[in-house]
């Protein structure tokens, strides 16, 4: 049972990360220390080299020959489970979208383990289980954030190439190189304006009679009296100029609006796919989060194998900056609040939603594939407290490094590092009846 001493033991993992944040937030909040850009600079900086040496320290420490792997399993299959179930949602609903499908995913399996995790579920399930802990950790770093990333980037080149092809249907100059983006442009563009082309005519045909048959009386019976002025031509004149340019502009905003939505394609051809997944891969390549959980990993293999120790100017080199990486996180973190009008950034209703997918549905997923692989007692309790663990911070720098709901889930870190110690604790409590 979780005693005093436990809980104390939490705290001190917690507090510190709290005070870093508030130290963050008062010095753009009030002592005006950062800029907006210095502030944009410090997350750089936390994602390019911070969370990465992280990675790399944390797995390069571990035995990847004693992993219990029906537990990873069971951690991996409920992960496939949301993220299939959320991309059919993004593909086949109409609401569905891969924006919110990335923040979903992130929000229900990517819970803070390694801080919280690893000192309050050694003290409800014994110090023999922290290697599991250590474990799920480890699978994030080395598959889950690896995975995150790559929807991070597919997401950002989609949006370019969206991009292009609304503005290759303004402007022919702008027009994409690809040949399957000049054919679809070419084929939706033409037939747009063809239709317009005759809308316009038509509109022009019906405005031309009436402004006729409305002025001419008018001009008629100036000209027969003679007493026609030459304030009374000019607002004939400029009647007639506002109802045609109003009515140009009506049809070329129209024509505009139709042009760009028709260009916009439902779905890419197998080949423009291709060639943004290799634009994916080309920046993936060149983030060191991609591959720094995987040179660890490699080094963590080489190491347990013939027993190599890395060398003590490795070691320090890597340490002097992987040591400040959950610190620099939530300083980071703290800056973004300070930057926002309001405590609660997304607003109460999407904080409400963030909650129910960290505390409700990623444990329920969770219980789920682990009764499927066949994991039973502690060892079923612990996999589905452990999903219940607050949201994870570096999942907040990725969404905040790519401007994708950031506001979501700083708030669902800071308000679930707050409410998660009593909910954990009621699934333990639950859990063991």
């Amino acid at each position: 049972m979780i005693g005093i001493k436990d809980l104390y033991s939490v705290l001190t993992a917690v507090v510190p990360l709290y005070v870093t944040m508030f130290l963050a937030y008062g010095s753009v909040k009030w002592w005006k220390v950062f800029t907006p850009e210095q502030c944009a600079g410090i997350n750089r900086f936390v994602a390019i080299f911070a969370v990465p040496l992280l990675s790399f320290e944390f797995v390069s420490r571990i035995n990847p020959y004693k992993m219990d792997l029906l537990f990873l399993a069971a951690d991996g299959v409920s992960k496939v489970l949301i993220l299939f179930a959320l991309l059919c949602w993004a593909n086949f609903t109409k609401r569905g979208g891969l924006d919110w499908s990335i923040t979903v995913f992130s929000l229900s399996t990517l819970p803070n383990t390694l801080v919280m995790g690893i000192p309050l579920l050694k003290s409800m399930y014994g110090d023999d289980k922290e290697y599991l802990m250590i474990q799920v950790v480890v699978l994030q770093c080395i598959i889950w954030y690896t995975l995150l990333l790559f929807l991070f980037e597919y997401r950002e080149t989609r949006t370019e190439v969206l991009s292009k092809f609304k503005e290759s249907s303004v402007s022919s100059k702008n027009c994409c190189s690809e040949d399957e983006v000049i054919n679809v442009i070419a084929t939706t563009s033409s037939n747009q304006q063809q239709q317009q082309q005759q809308q316009t005519a038509q509109n022009a045909n019906k405005i031309a009679p009436d402004q006729s048959q409305r002025f001419r009386p008018m001009v008629a019976a100036s000209m027969e009296d003679g007493t026609s002025t030459t304030c009374e031509k000019q607002s004939v004149q400029a009647g007639q100029r506002e109802e045609s340019s109003s009515t140009a502009k009506g049809v070329e905003s129209v024509k505009q609006e139709n042009v760009e939505n028709a260009s916009i394609p439902s779905s890419f051809s197998p080949s423009m796919l291709l060639k943004i997944l290799r634009k994916v891969w080309l920046k993936l390549v060149r983030n060191p989060n991609s591959y720094s959980s995987l040179l660890g990993l490699s080094w963590a293999l080489v190491s347990c194998r013939w027993d190599i120790k890395k060398p003590q100017i490795m070691e320090n080199s890597v340490t002097i900056l992987s040591s400040a990486g959950l610190g620099m996180a939530m300083f980071s973190l703290g800056l973004f609040m300070a930057l926002q009008p309001r405590i609660i950034a997304c607003g109460k209703k999407l904080a409400l939603y963030g909650m129910v997918a960290r505390f409700i549905a990623g444990p329920a997923v969770m219980a789920i594939a682990s009764i499927a692989v066949g994991l039973k007692g502690t060892t079923l309790k612990l996999s589905i407290v452990q999903a219940a663990l607050p949201q994870g911070i570096v999942p907040f720098v990725f969404s905040r490094e790519y401007n994708l709901h950031p506001d979501v889930l700083s708030t669902a870190v800071i308000f679930g590092m707050i409410v998660s110690l009593p909910i954990t604790i009621v699934y333990y409590i639950v859990l063991g009846i």
